[in-house]
């Protein structure tokens, strides 16, 4: 099993910058992809980035360019930079890890975007 930990969200100004980090315990080094997923109020949860264990990445189109999701395997961590923020940015952002075919998701953090 994976535990997941989300932290680093918050309230920012439209064209301000955060950094989501994901603290990951247990099984980290059986996972072979982690992202960032995120839901805002009445609607579905989409994913925003993500990244396998070889450092591939893919990005939905609304956040490329802007975002950038990294991982530190020596910190069991993966992290999203932000930047450029927009109001429609605003959702609580969602960790999640596949370890096999099981997926794993963090509590979540609260993203807003506005002024």
């Amino acid at each position: 099993q994976v535990q997941l930990v989300e932290s680093g969200g918050g309230l920012v100004q439209p064209g301000g910058s955060l950094r989501l980090s994901c603290a990951a315990s247990g099984s980290f080094a059986r996972v072979w992809l982690m992202a960032w997923y995120r839901q805002a109020p009445g609607k579905q949860r989409d994913l925003v980035a993500s990244i396998t264990s070889g450092a591939s990445t893919n990005y939905a189109d609304s956040v490329k360019g802007r975002f950038t999701i990294s991982r530190d395997n020596a910190k069991n961590t993966v992290y999203l930079q932000m930047n450029s923020l927009k109001p429609e940015d605003t959702a609580v952002y969602y960790c999640n890890a596949m370890l096999g075919i099981s997926g794993y998701w963090g509590q979540g953090t609260q993203v807003t975007v506005s002024s």
